[in-house]
């Protein structure tokens, strides 16, 4: 009886299987913002800025896998300026350090990584009294 060749794809070992891995080339930029907060912290939703213009929303951002302005909103990485255009030092820590900050984001390099570590110790320096970001 003759295999076809879908059960002789299926029953052939493979030996070799090339792996193409992208590598997402992230744009930064340092957030524009008019005040600063230490309220709580939750990361915004699109439909939570008074504007769909992705220009004005990806100000509140510092990394974009599109650039800026963004393509998408879901493009947009480490919000740190609150809806209100707050920088919010919560935000800036976990940018810095949380579940969803700079070592969560895929495919970012390290070089890329820490000139983004470093703005973020910057901004909450620079602007928060009480700030002790850094090493």
């Amino acid at each position: 009886m003759p295999v076809t060749p879908a059960e002789n794809a299926r029953n052939t070992p493979i030996f070799r299987r090339d792996v193409l891995a992208f590598v997402t080339d992230y744009a930064m930029h340092e957030p524009d913002f008019s005040g600063t907060t230490t309220e709580e912290w939750d990361e915004p939703q699109l439909e939570d800025f008074d504007t769909d213009d992705l220009g004005e929303v990806a100000d509140h951002f510092i990394l974009s896998s599109s650039g800026f302005p963004p393509e998408n909103f879901t493009d947009l990485k480490l919000p740190v300026v609150d809806p209100a255009g707050n920088l919010n030092k919560n935000a800036l820590q976990t940018a810095k350090s949380g579940g969803h900050g700079v070592g969560a984001v895929e495919d970012l390099d390290d070089d890329k990584q820490d000139n983004i570590e470093d703005m973020i110790d910057d901004l909450a320096n620079e602007h928060f009294e009480d700030a002790d970001f850094g090493d």
